[in-house]
This record gives structure tokens, C-alpha cells and sequence, in this order.
């Protein structure tokens, strides 16, 4: 099969993990950077072309869509589906899941378990905001936030209203999010694809901090699920319509909690800690669907 990968640079561990396995399996693929696709709308006659040269017999593509290039990005998968090319992430999925409130909504109308969450439109009650989540601690996240930049956690009221008030100020959208202090600065990362569960781990933040995120010094290592946990990761990628998926939760005490759903997860730290070869998982899924 004729494979395209969208990813910015060739160098990064997952957009290369993704192009060994597809060699391995024998196929022909390219990484391709979405912000030097030319898209071409016609009736009925869609196209895409990269530096000059129209690309041609696509079978597939993966999408690996930075947060930064969302919109272009999305608009190239589109293009892409409007050509009638499979795609291991759908457009609109891609565009739900970055929207961070709208996936959540999501999710709740799914009936999974979420950390109870606040958002106003730059309420000047914050005290009412804090009170609605149960007060402090609490977590403040920016919505446009991502590897766990524009996530505080306010310890105090005194310090959650100060925050609020700051971010409002600079008229900057949060969501204001219950502390689940039995988690203990510890969440769990499952990649599904296809539908199913094809790697877990879990990530715990470094001392004193209450993020996990490896990219902040976090560790982690592999974990087996709970069928409540498995069920529930599984449920968010389906609810979201999401082919390719990193569910991140928590471990609480009413069950599994969903902080969020990635469109296009890191597979270093899950391929590290698991020594599972996720992206094997996802060029199958492509050849299963083709």
C-alpha cells in the first residue's frame, strides 16, 4: 500500500517508529508535512499537492497533527477523505478531541466517569466557580494547553481566586476541574486502536510535582487494567470516533475518571515502558481497513 504519514519533521520518534513498521510490512510510505500540502477544490475533482507534485494513489494516511496546525491540518486530512483515502484519525475526530470542552461534553454524554468541571465565560464570581467543584485544591487548565503546560494547581481558595482573576484578566479560557487527591500525582496512559486496548502504562509526576507528564520529568511503567479501566478507555475513543487514541485517567475512588483523549499520542514513552510496538498496531489497523 501507498502510505502517507502528515508529521512536521521525519526525525520524531513516533512519526519514524511509524515508518519502520510500515517498511517492515512491506509498504510504500512518505512523511509528508501538512503545511507545505497545496489543497485544490474543484467540483468533484479534489487534490492535494506537495511542492508542486500531486500526490496520487494515496491508499492511507496517519495523521500526526500538532496542536499548533490544528486548523491547516485538519483541513489536509479532509481533503484527504474528500479523495476517498483512509484515514487511522477522521477529520472532525481530530477537531473534537483538541477542543478540550467539546470532547468532554462528549464524554459525559457517553456516561464515562470525568473529574467534575467548571466553565464560565470569565465569570467574575470565582468564588463561585471554586465552590462548584467542591473548592480547593482544585486544577485550573488552560483549554488550549498540551504535555501539561497551562495546568496549575491552586492548593488554597486564596490562590485558585487569584489565578482565575489572572487568567481572566488576560482573557485566556480555562476550565476549573476537582483535585482527585487519591490519584497521588499519578495517571494512566492507554493507547486503543481499532477498538481495542493495544498498550497502558502508568505514568507517575516527579516528587513535588502533580503532573505525570513525561515530558516534565515524569516516569513511568507498564500496568494491566481493570476491565472497568479497559472498558472505559475503550468507550472514550468510540465516543470521540477516534481510529488511533491515548486516553489518559485517573485512578479514583468512584471508578476510572477520563482527563482527556489524544488524536495523536507520543508512542515513546507507552513503546518505552510497555516494549510493546504500538506502531505495528496501527499500520495493521490501516491494513485491515484498506
Amino acid at each position: 500500500m501507498n502510505i502517507k504519514i502528515l508529521s512536521r519533521s521525519a526525525s520524531l520518534f513516533s512519526t519514524d517508529a511509524l515508518v519502520q513498521a510500515a517498511v517492515k510490512r512491506k509498504h510504500n510510505v512518505q512523511v509528508i508535512d501538512p503545511l507545505s500540502c497545496d489543497i485544490v477544490i474543484e467540483k468533484k475533482k479534489p487534490e492535494i499537492y506537495y511542492k508542486g507534485k500531486k500526490l496520487d494513489h494515496v491508499d492511507a494516511v496517519i495523521p500526526r497533527i500538532g496542536s499548533s496546525i490544528t486548523f491547516y491540518g485538519t483541513a489536509v486530512v479532509r481533503q484527504f477523505e474528500m479523495m476517498s483515502v483512509f484515514t487511522t484519525v477522521e477529520s472532525q475526530a481530530l477537531v473534537n478531541s483538541r477542543d478540550k470542552l467539546r470532547s468532554l461534553q462528549i464524554l459525559s454524554k457517553a456516561g464515562l466517569g470525568l473529574p467534575k468541571t467548571v466553565f464560565t465565560n470569565y465569570s467574575k464570581d470565582v468564588s463561585e466557580v471554586i465552590s462548584h467543584v467542591g473548592g480547593a485544591p482544585l486544577i485550573i487548565k488552560l483549554l488550549e494547553g498540551t504535555q501539561g503546560l497551562g495546568v496549575v494547581l491552586a492548593e488554597t481558595k486564596t490562590a485558585a481566586e487569584s489565578v482565575l482573576e489572572a487568567f481572566n484578566g488576560l482573557q485566556a479560557r480555562v476550565i476549573v476541574q476537582e483535585y482527585i487527591k487519591e490519584a497521588k500525582g499519578a495517571d494512566i496512559r492507554v493507547l486503543v486502536v481499532d477498538g481495542q486496548v493495544v498498550g497502558a502504562m502508568k505514568r507517575q509526576g516527579k516528587e513535588g510535582e502533580f503532573r505525570s507528564n513525561l515530558h516534565r520529568g515524569g516516569s513511568a511503567k507498564i500496568i494491566e487494567l481493570s476491565d472497568e479501566e479497559e472498558n472505559a478507555a475503550i468507550k472514550a475513543a468510540k465516543s470521540l470516533k477516534l481510529g488511533v487514541a491515548g486516553v489518559d485517567m485517573l485512578q479514583s475512588e468512584r471508578g476510572p475518571l477520563i482527563l482527556e483523549v489524544n488524536s495523536s499520542p507520543g508512542l515513546e514513552g507507552i513503546q518505552t515502558a510497555t516494549g510493546r510496538d504500538i506502531a505495528k498496531s496501527i499500520i495493521r489497523f490501516i491494513e485491515r481497513s484498506v
